[in-house]
C-alpha cells in the first residue's frame, strides 16, 4: 500500500481469466471478493470486450472502474483486472513472463495443457502472485521453485 496525500491507493490484480475464443473460461483467479453470479457474468463480459476489440487497439482498455489488461497467445486470452492507477505495460510484462514460464515448464503450451495441468498451473500463478500483488519475476527463480514443487509429486 502506497499513500498520497490523505487518500490510500491499494495497488494490485483483481482477478485473472485464462479464456478461449469461444469464451470458455480455462482458468480463473480471484483476488477480490464476487458472488458467483458476479463472477460469471464478469467472465462473459470480459470475453465479448476483448474478442471484439480490434487488434490495431491497445491491449487495455477501461471497464467499470477497473483497467483490463489482456494479451492473445494463439488461442486463449489472458486477461487481467488491475486498478485503474496500475502500469498497464507491468501487467502486459507480466502477462508475457507468466506464457514464457508455462512455455519453458510445459515445453511449448498448448491450451489442452492447461486444461489437463490445471493444478500445475494454478500452482505456478501462486509462485507469482501473492494476495493480487506480483511477488516474483524472475524466471530462473521461478523455474527452480516448480522444480522442487515436482519432487512432492
Amino acid at each position: 500500500q502506497s499513500t498520497w496525500g490523505t487518500a490510500r491507493i491499494h495497488i494490485m490484480i483483481r482477478f485473472i481469466l485464462l479464456q478461449n475464443r469461444q469464451g470458455k473460461t480455462r482458468l480463473s483467479k480471484w483476488y477480490a471478493p464476487f458472488e458467483d453470479a458476479e463472477k460469471r457474468k464478469l467472465q462473459d463480459e470480459i470475453h465479448r470486450l476483448v474478442v471484439a476489440r480490434d487488434p490495431k487497439h491497445t491491449n487495455f482498455v477501461e471497464f467499470r472502474n477497473y483497467k483490463i489488461i489482456y494479451r492473445r497467445y494463439a488461442g486463449l486470452f489472458f486477461s487481467l483486472c488491475v486498478d485503474i492507477a496500475d502500469n498497464e505495460l507491468t501487467y502486459l510484462e507480466f502477462i508475457h513472463l507468466f506464457v514464457e514460464v508455462l512455455d519453458q515448464y510445459f515445453g511449448n503450451v498448448c491450451e489442452l495443457d492447461l486444461v489437463f495441468n490445471f493444478q500445475k498451473v494454478y500452482n505456478i500463478l501462486d509462485e507469482m502472485i501473492l494476495g493480487g500483488e506480483v511477488m516474483e519475476t524472475s524466471k530462473a527463480i521461478l523455474m527452480g521453485q516448480l522444480r522442487e514443487l515436482d519432487k512432492f509429486d
